[in-house]
Parts: C-alpha cells; sequence; structure tokens
C-alpha cells in the first residue's frame, strides 16, 4: 500500500536526482543534435512535447504517418506514466483512467467530441491510423475546456500543411482474433497535397480508415450468496433449505439483512433469529453461469481537411470528421439455479455441501432438480457521427494572434436487442465454486433412470422448452452547435510575456429514446431486467421442431477450467432476421420508440491568461496564471416510458431546468534548475458535469415478489451538481541526452461532490394503480467526497556508445502509486444508512507499472511491451444479497510486441502481437474474499496482425 512515508521518502529521492543533475549538466558540454526516427524517433518527439509544455502533459506521436503503435489508442495510452486501462474485451481494451479517474475530457484538434448522449468520445471508437499525436493533459489551463476531472485527452489527427508536398500512404493489416478464430481486415489510406495559386497556398488531405473485428469472449460466474440452513436446521425450515428474508419472520423484521458493505458474518457457527431461536446458517451461491459472447464490429472513418492560406498572417481551415460503428453481437448463456433444497428433507448427505476451512461459506455441493434455462440474445449497435468545423487565424499587428473557429456536430447511436430462453428442470447439478485459482468446475452428471434424455448432454434440443422472449431497442442522440474565439497579446510588460483571453458557447442537446416488451405465455409484460425468472412459456413452441431456431457453442473456455464446453441457446441471428414472426408467436406487437428525456444546454465560457517569465537565483522560471468562467443552463423533459406504453393519450411528462456557474483558477510555475532539469508545480480547479442519463427524473419501479416488506424503483436526479476538485501537482525532470529523460511527479485531488447512486426508502404509487407503495429508491446524488493522490515516476533511456549488435536498445518505463479515500455513505436494502464508510475510490489501483524494450536500428523496430495493474475496487453489487457489497478486480496485465521492417524507403512491414500471455481476468467479493469470494472469471483473445505500408 502506498503510504505518506512513501512520498516522503520520494521526495528525497528525486531532490537527490536534482542535485546530482545539476553537477552533471555542468560538467557536459554541449551535445550535438541528432535527428532520429521510428521508435526512437516517436520517444524523442513524445518528450519534447512534455519538456516544452507549461502543464504537465505526456504525449503519444506516431512513428510515421498512419503507423500508431498499437490497434487502438487506449492500447497505446497503457504505457503512458499514471494511465492505466481495464475493461479488455470485444477483441480489445476499451476502459481508461488518468491517475485512477474515469472522467476524461476528450477532443480532437482541441474541439470537444462525444457519442450521441454522452458527454465524451468512446476512444476506442477512433482509428489508430488517422491518429498524429495524442497529449494527455494532467494539468489544465485556464484556456481548455473545463470538463473531466481525470484530465483532458487531446488527438491530433494530420493536415495538409504538415507535409512539404504531396503524400500518399496506403496501409493494410490482417488481424487474427485467435479465440474468435478469424482474419480481419484493418485499411486505411492517406492522400495529401500542397499548391502554390495565385490568390495564396491551399492544401487538401484526405484520410480513410476501416476496420472490422470478429471477437469472443468467454466468462464463467458463480452467483451471489445468500444463506441457507444447515442439515440441523430449525423449523420451519428444512435441511439446507435456502432462507428468504420473509420465512420464519414478517416482512417488518426480515430475518436477515441484504446488502451490508461486509456481508453476512461468514465465521463457523454464525446464527440466525428464527422466531426467538438461534439456528446456524451457511453462505452458498444462487447459482452458476456462463457466457460465450461472439460477435462483429465494424469501424469507418475519414478526416477531410483543406487549408489555405492567402498570406503570412492569416490562415483558413476546414475540416470534416467522420466515424461510424456497427456492431452485431449474440450472448450464448448457460444459467442454472444452485439453490433447491426439496430432496435433502430426509438425506442431507447426498447434497454432498462442503465448506471452505474456518468459514460458514459452501465451496462445493451437489443441487437436484434445479431450474435451469439458456438464453440467445442478439443485440446490434450502430453509430454515425459528424463533425464539420470552419475557422480561421490571423496576426493582427505585430502584437496579437486572433484564431476563430465554428463547429457543428451530430451524433447517432441506436441498438436492437432480441433474446429468447429455453428451459428445464435438471436432474442434478454437481459444482464447485472455486475448483482453484478462483475457477469454478460444474457438470451435469445423466440419470440412468431416464431412457430417452441424456441429461448430460446440453444440446438435446428435445429435453429443452421454450420460455421467455424479450425485445428492445434505443436511439440516442445528441448535436452541438460551438463558437470558439482565442486570442493572444504577446507584450514585455513586467515579467508578463503573454496575455490569451478568449470565449466559448456551445449549445448542446441529448435525447434518449427506448422500447421494450417481454413475454411469457403469450401475455405482454414490462420489460425486466432485474428478474431472472419471470415465468416459463411452457413449450408453446416446439424448437426442435425449427430448423435454425437453436445455436450449438464448441470448445467454451479453452480447456481453461472443468465447465460445460457446449449447450444449446435460441439462436439470435434467427431471432432477429424473423422478429416479426417471433412477435406474433408470443402475441407481440412492434412498439414505437418513446423518447425518455430531452436535454437542451448552453454552455458559455471565457477565459484569460498570463504567460511569465523571470530569474530566480541567476535561473528561469516562468508559468501561467489563468481563470476560467464556465457556466450552463440545463432544461429537460422527461416522459416515463412504461406509462406512455399503457395509456400513450396521457400526459406522462415532466419537466426540470438547472443553472450552475463557476470560476476556476489555474497557477503553473515552472523553474529551469539547469538547461536539461527543470521541475513544476501547479494549481488547478477542475470540474465533472453530470451525464444527461443520470439527470433522467424517470422512475422504473418493481413490485415486492419475495414479502420482503418493499419494492424496487430507479431513476435519475435532474437536482445533480458537477463534481469539483481542486488539483496539486510538484514534478522533477531530467532530459539528460536527446532521447532520454528521467521524470517524477507528485500529485494530490480534493473532490468533492462524488456523483454515486444512493437507495432510500420512498413512498410510490403502485404499478397496478392501487394506492401507495413503499420503494427503496436506488437514484444518484452528490453524496460523496474524495481524496486521491499518488506517485508518478517515468523513464526513457536510450544508452549511448553500446556495442554495434546492441547499439539501438532503449528502454520505456514508468510506474504509478496511488493512494485514495471516499467518504460514502453505505444503506441496506431497506435503504436505510447503516454507517458511513471510508472506502477506495472505485478504479483506483494502488500500484501500476510498465515497461517497455525497444530496439530500433538497421530498418527494424522492435517493440515488448508489458503492463500490470493490482487490485481495484470496481463496483458495488445490488444491495439484494448476503455477499460483501463491494466487487473487486484482481491484478490485470498484458503483454504485447510489435515488430517492423522498412523495406526500403516505400514500403514497411510490420508484425503485432496483443495480450500474448492470455491472461484470465477475474473479481471477487469483498477486499479479502479472493479465495472464498471469487466471481466472474473471463478469457479474452489474444490477437496476432501482419501488415504492409507503402508511402510514396
Amino acid at each position: 500500500m502506498f503510504q505518506k512515508k512513501t512520498l516522503s521518502l520520494t521526495i528525497a529521492m528525486i531532490a537527490a536526482l536534482g542535485s546530482s543533475a545539476v553537477a552533471f549538466a555542468q560538467d557536459e558540454d554541449q551535445i550535438e543534435e541528432v535527428v532520429v526516427t521510428g521508435i526512437r524517433g516517436s520517444l524523442t518527439k513524445a518528450l519534447d512535447v512534455k519538456r516544452n509544455n507549461t502543464q504537465i502533459v505526456d504525449a503519444i506521436v506516431a512513428e510515421d504517418i498512419g503507423k500508431f503503435p498499437d490497434n487502438n489508442v487506449i492500447e497505446s495510452m497503457q504505457r503512458i506514466t499514471g494511465v492505466q486501462v481495464t475493461n479488455r474485451g470485444s477483441g480489445e481494451v476499451a476502459g481508461i483512467s488518468i491517475r485512477g479517474l474515469t472522467d476524461i475530457n476528450t477532443t480532437v484538434n482541441g474541439r470537444n467530441i462525444f457519442t450521441a448522449s454522452g458527454l465524451a468520445v468512446a476512444l476506442q471508437d477512433v482509428p489508430a491510423s488517422l491518429i498524429k499525436q495524442v497529449d494527455v493533459y494532467k494539468t489544465r489551463s485556464a484556456s481548455q475546456i473545463e470538463n473531466g476531472i481525470a484530465g483532458s485527452v487531446d488527438i491530433k489527427t494530420q493536415r495538409p500543411f504538415d507535409f512539404d508536398g504531396s503524400k500518399v500512404v496506403v496501409a493494410a493489416r490482417a488481424i487474427n482474433q485467435e479465440q474468435a478464430d478469424e482474419i480481419d481486415p484493418n485499411i486505411s489510406a492517406l492522400a495529401s497535397n500542397r499548391w502554390d495559386t495565385g490568390s495564396g497556398e491551399f492544401g487538401a488531405l484526405v484520410n480513410l480508415s476501416f476496420a472490422e473485428t470478429n471477437y469472443r469472449d468467454q466468462s464463467v460466474t458463480p452467483g451471489a450468496m445468500v444463506p441457507f440452513a444447515t442439515d440441523d436446521p430449525v423449523a420451519p425450515f428444512t435441511n439446507y433449505e435456502r432462507i428468504f428474508l420473509g420465512k420464519g419472520g414478517v416482512a417488518e423484521n426480515p430475518i436477515w439483512t441484504p446488502g451490508l458493505l461486509n456481508g453476512l458474518p461468514n465465521t463457523p457457527g454464525s446464527t440466525l433469529d428464527i422466531n426467538g431461536e438461534p439456528m446456524e446458517y451457511l453462505l452458498g451461491r444462487d447459482a452458476i453461469f456462463a457466457s460465450d459472447f461472439t460477435g462483429k464490429r465494424e469501424r469507418t472513418a475519414a478526416n477531410v481537411s483543406f487549408q489555405f492560406a492567402p498570406n503570412d498572417t492569416s490562415e483558413y481551415l476546414f475540416e470534416a470528421f467522420y466515424n461510424g460503428y456497427r456492431n452485431e453481437s449474440f450472448n450464448s448463456l448457460m444459467f442454472s439455479f444452485a439453490d433447491w433444497w426439496g430432496e435433502y428433507a430426509n438425506n442431507p448427505a447426498a447434497a454432498n455441501v462442503e465448506v471452505f476451512p474456518g468459514t460458514n461459506i459452501v465451496k462445493s455441493r451437489s443441487v437436484s432438480n434445479q431450474y435451469m434455462f439458456t438464453s440467445g440474445d442478439f443485440g446490434t449497435g450502430k453509430t454515425d457521427s459528424y463533425v464539420y468545423a470552419l475557422g480561421g487565424n490571423w496576426d493582427i499587428g505585430s502584437n496579437l494572434k486572433v484564431k476563430s473557429e465554428l463547429v457543428y456536430q451530430d451524433s447517432e447511436f441506436s441498438t436492437t436487442f432480441a433474446g429468447m430462453r429455453f428451459d428445464k428442470v435438471g436432474y442434478q447439478l454437481d459444482v464447485d465454486f472455486n475448483a482453484g485459482g478462483g475457477l469454478p468446475a460444474y457438470s451435469f452428471p445423466d440419470n440412468a433412470a431416464t431412457a430417452n434424455v441424456d441429461e448430460s448432454d446440453l444440446t438435446d434440443l428435445v429435453a429443452w422448452n421454450s420460455a421467455q422472449f424479450y425485445d428492445s431497442g434505443t436511439r440516442n442522440n445528441g448535436d452541438a452547435t460551438t463558437f470558439t474565439t482565442d486570442a493572444t497579446y504577446t507584450t514585455d510588460f513586467s515579467i508578463f510575456t503573454a496575455f490569451d483571453f478568449g470565449v466559448r458557447v456551445d449549445n448542446r442537446t441529448a435525447s434518449e429514446a427506448a422500447r421494450r416488451q417481454g413475454a411469457k405465455d403469450n401475455l405482454i409484460t414490462e420489460y425486466d431486467s432485474y428478474n431472472i425468472i419471470d415465468g416459463a412459456y411452457n413449450g408453446a413452441i416446439p424448437i426442435e421442431t425449427i430448423d435454425g431456431i437453436a445455436s450449438i457453442n464448441k470448445g467454451f473456455f479453452d480447456g481453461e477450467a472443468n465447465v460445460p464446453t457446449t449447450w444449446a441457446a435460441a439462436n439470435g441471428h434467427y431471432l432477429t432476421r424473423n422478429i416479426d414472426e417471433m412477435r406474433v408467436l408470443y402475441g407481440l406487437t412492434e412498439l414505437p420508440l418513446i423518447k425518455g428525456f430531452d436535454i437542451e444546454e448552453l454552455t458559455t465560457s471565457a477565459y484569460v491568461t498570463a504567460k511569465f517569465e523571470s530569474e530566480l537565483a541567476g535561473r528561469q522560471v516562468d508559468g501561467e496564471v489563468g481563470l476560467r468562467y464556465t457556466g450552463s443552463d440545463t432544461d429537460m423533459l422527461f416522459t416515463d416510458i412504461n406509462k406512455q406504453l399503457k395509456n400513450p393519450t396521457a400526459d406522462n411528462s415532466a419537466s426540470a431546468s438547472a443553472d450552475t456557474s463557476k470560476v476556476l483558477p489555474s497557477l503553473m510555475v515552472r523553474y529551469h534548475w539547469t538547461d536539461n532539469l527543470q521541475s513544476r508545480i501547479a494549481y488547478t480547479e477542475t470540474l465533472r458535469r453530470p451525464a444527461f442519463g443520470q439527470l433522467n427524473a424517470n422512475i422504473t419501479q418493481f413490485e415486492d415478489v419475495t414479502n420482503k416488506g418493499f419494492g424496487e424503483a430507479f431513476g435519475g436526479n435532474p437536482e445533480l451538481e458537477p463534481t469539483e476538485s481542486q488539483n496539486y501537482d510538484i514534478s522533477l525532470e531530467w532530459y539528460f541526452a536527446d532521447s532520454s529523460s528521467l521524470y517524477g511527479t507528485l500529485f494530490k485531488r480534493e473532490i468533492e461532490g462524488f456523483v454515486i447512486d444512493f437507495r432510500r426508502q420512498v413512498q410510490l404509487e403502485k404499478t397496478d394503480g392501487s394506492g401507495l407503495g413503499t420503494y427503496v429508491l436506488s437514484s444518484p446524488f452528490n453524496a460523496s467526497n474524495g481524496e486521491l493522490s499518488g506517485l508518478e515516476v517515468g523513464a526513457v533511456w536510450f544508452p549511448e556508445n553500446l556495442p554495434s549488435v546492441l547499439d539501438g536498445f532503449g528502454v520505456q518505463a514508468s510506474y504509478t502509486a496511488l493512494e485514495s479515500s471516499q467518504s460514502t455513505p453505505i444503506t441496506n436494502a431497506a435503504g436505510v444508512i447503516t454507517e458511513i464508510k471510508e472506502t477506495d475510490l472505485f478504479g483506483v489501483s494502488d500500484e501500476s507499472y510498465s515497461v517497455v524494450l525497444a530496439y530500433d536500428k538497421y530498418d527494424v523496430g522492435v517493440r515488448l511491451s508489458y503492463a500490470w495493474r493490482s487490485e481495484f475496487l470496481n463496483n458495488y453489487e445490488q444491495a439484494a444479497f448476503a455477499n460483501p457489497l463491494e466487487v473487486w478486480r484482481k491484478p490485470e496485465s498484458s503483454l504485447d510486441l510489435q515488430i517492423s521492417y522498412n523495406v526500403n524507403d516505400n514500403l514497411s512491414l510490420t508484425l503485432d502481437g496483443t495480450n500474448l500471455t492470455e491472461e484470465i481476468y477475474q473479481s471477487y467479493y469483498g477486499e479479502n474474499g479472493a479465495t472464498t469470494n471469487n466471481f466472474g472469471s473471463s478469457l479474452y483473445s489474444r490477437t496476432f496482425a501482419i501488415g504492409a505500408r507503402f508511402t510514396f
């Protein structure tokens, strides 16, 4: 664990480094400048960005045109000091945090971009082949967009004036996703030129990209913990009976409390009160399930850029950027309950119950006559996002430079979903919830007494009944018109060298629409994503007689665990192709999309900064001080989708509005100890505006079906305020050679108003209209404050004067240590606050590091990189079970390899591999529950790619 004493020690180390570096620099003669390219060249340019910027910023620079170093930008960013990635899946890495925080502002060429109704763009949606450079800002100037307390990521694309003349680059890669057993194309092309005309210089550039990815993700998961009677129960319970809240008690006084932070006690002999009599209990799992998730994703992108410079004092720019996303995914789910007790009243030994030593937690058991189902769920996703920008910059006199831009963007994301279940009552389940290394093992033995069905064969369609059918869809829209004007006035007034000032006006709209329905026994019901079972269809569709309605997978989990490797599930592709027929069979019709919320937000921002430069103790000191004002007026209209479906002629809408404003100061000071050694201090303030979806005041209700005394409700909160952060940074950087540097940063974030899901008990009108009922409402609130501090250390080193065979070898390494805390009110399932808990921040690993071994010589470039992060708190489980509330992720790592060879000046070849060690990513309940409280285990593909890039 990272402690304060570690920070103190590190400060001393950096100070010692500074002393030796000063002496070293004073003794060194001036180093001759050497121009390098390839891997070494890209790392050198990234160091130049870090060194020359007033802010604390790290960068990734493409090694060549169209040659960003990884499959997507997030995979490259995991090698940046202070950056952690997670959520590997669907053939790529999708989650990113900067210094432990996930709220990141995303821009392309300085312009804020987003996807549909979101506040940011999914960075993996921007093709790597279009990227020239990525800058990761860890401190924020007042001149930059204020949103995003974690930091800001700016993606830079190519422009025609980046090249001296004509340039054409064509690149193609073939990528193998090993688990999916497919070869995927990744193709890009760039064409650029510039001309001297009678009216000035004109440049044009077109950059196109297409990538297809077939993927397969596989996971196996024990269910949540619930209490069971032992083989010595108290009436009215029987052997190994699951203890629901109400049986043996009353609804107003349930016999156990779900949703406790640490779960129910797990020491041997722990008891519950059954009508005044203590009864020992066991903590077992309610289910075991497996997911085989396959799909195909396509991303198409285009960037068009025109530049025109009529003279030396003005330049005009038009850019258009498009990114498209198409995804089809099929989830084949196999789910078996593990909580039935009916067969053990007279024969408890047949349950074969074994507990973990020193606990009352069930390790393994047998379950007879268990209910089980498979589900075939097919979903589609489609995104089209367009950004258009028109602007210019002008030199007005010798001291004033002005640039202005008008940007319009429009983005839409839509989904469809169709799912169907097969179900049956099985003969027996034998399950070990942790057979070793957090992996479960389970099987379904055959019943020798049943002649016509092999119970161990999960692919036998005759054994399955048709069950529930689900049909839903969404459409999210967003657009924005943004006007900016920025100016720089250079001066020699006192210590000030320049004043920057500007305004930004952004008019944003966002809306989300949805439809959802489900069917059982030919009756339309509300779609219930929280209730696993809502009735069986009882075989109305003879599935074994319908050709194509079933899908059978093979080779599940690749032999990594002793689990079923094949089963039958509804074919999601068939369901989608025949969706109208399926609706008729289940007595449904196609529902319209109903807009759940419609939001318009006008944000006005203005800033002023002053750059300064002076001397202190004979050395240069420079920096920037600034203020930024930002204010937002938000108008919101909400519609209750469920009520609108039931009563479309009624007014089921409500409105709300919000008005927020904030002044954000910033100060950054840089001191040049020598020409090669510098330090920085910075104080900045940033904020995070709530996501539009969190503002949705609609409430979805689910009635009490287990006699616990209250129903469940879920909704948003239109009164959310922005989360605010005060940020402190101090760094020391030593650039001891042209391509080498050693640097360290200490930082602290004080955060107010974290938005968390908060549970409270409320009175709402019942869904059947019979009056008021009691519900526990889960909705977001600014209910938590937090603090994050840490240390970053990084180095890039290409040793000089190595033997010829080793010359060109280099190392890039980084280490991050974080310490976080968050004051969070903990509520039980009844919505009652039980304690204020100091917990870790979600998503924060105490430690992470990356090491890159690079070789760059004789037209050969090799990069072997390894990234690792320690365990971290990922989320809270639903507060309805007996397990600890916290869900933790185990340490995660990745080993990647990139090799390139320049055949000549025009042709280069590449070989790449990612996730080479094919790690199994795992989670568990409770901070110390990796052995007894194991949860999910996921297996993702390795990828291998070969490619060629032609330049002329």
